[in-house]
């Protein structure tokens, strides 16, 4: 009876081991692991930032995707990895100008079954805040301008004071004015901090201009700069003449060796003759 027990317990244990090894088998498999990173929270306007480290498999792909919300499925931005096979870290830098405060998602998305095969630890889903802080800036200087006029950079930050404010202007060639701290003048009626600052551009485009202060990050203004317009004088219409043949009127002025004009006395004295024979005939009457 003793015997059978032994024998029956060291079978259950070669079972149980055997299971465990399976399991180890099956579990040494399946672990995969990949891991989104993402700031908590970035100020609107400056670049969202992730990176993606991963032991998948050389050749695996999966999507990177950007949500306006957390709950609604709205994506801003979707870009597509492949897994190297060095497994070096991923970068992927999502744009936040212009797109309004509050919380979104970054989360990783297979369009095949390896997401079954991650560990339990893997992290795929991230949810960073933006804040706006973009109200805070007024500009009073048209956000349109044209040569020479741009650039002018005016307006106020809101409660500011005299502290001063960073500003940064980047085209499509790059940064053409800072980034420098410009003086701000109190505004002791709302407290705010007025600028003004006028930055030399050489051509027309787009131009954003970047502040901060001692807290941080601000917000973007963007500018358009239009080439002058040059003033083209308006072109007079040539007026039409009438076409007038001067061989024709010399003709008719000259006389033709076939005719000849009449002389004054001719014509005086027919008229003098018509006159005579008026009156002859009113007396006979």
């Amino acid at each position: 009876m003793g015997m059978r027990f032994k024998r029956e317990s060291v079978d259950m244990r070669r079972i149980i081991l055997i299971v465990l090894c399976l399991l180890g088998i099956a579990g040494s498999a399946s672990a995969y692991q990949i891991s989104l990173s993402c700031p908590e929270s970035v100020q609107v306007g400056l670049p969202l930032n992730c990176s993606v480290d991963s032991n998948l498999p050389a050749g695996t792909t999966f999507d990177v995707v950007f949500y306006q919300s957390v709950y609604i499925a709205a994506p801003v931005s979707r870009l597509s990895f492949v897994i190297r096979e060095n497994h070096a870290t991923m970068y992927q830098s999502f744009d936040t100008k212009g797109l309004p405060g509050g919380q979104y998602k970054v989360e990783v998305r297979f369009s095949g079954s390896e997401e079954g095969k991650l560990s339990s630890d893997s992290v795929t889903l991230q949810v960073p805040e933006l804040i706006d802080r973009s109200g805070e800036i007024a500009i009073t200087s048209p956000l349109s301008q044209t040569f020479p006029e741009a650039l002018r950079i005016e307006g106020s930050v809101t409660k500011l004071g005299n502290k001063g404010v960073e500003i940064e202007v980047r085209g499509r060639d790059g940064v053409v004015f800072g980034p420098q701290y410009i003086s701000t003048r109190i505004d002791f009626r709302s407290g705010a901090g007025v600028f003004t600052q006028r930055v030399v551009v050489t051509q027309p485009g787009t131009y954003d201009v970047y502040f901060k202060d001692a807290d941080g990050f601000i917000g973007v203004k963007t500018f358009n700069v239009l080439a002058s317009v040059s003033k083209v004088p308006a072109s007079v219409p040539a007026t039409a003449l009438p076409f007038t043949d001067h061989s024709t009127t010399v003709s008719l002025l000259l006389p033709t060796t076939n005719q000849s004009p009449l002389s004054v006395f001719s014509i005086m004295a027919a008229l003098l003759i018509t006159g005579l024979l008026s009156v002859t005939i009113n007396k006979r009457h």
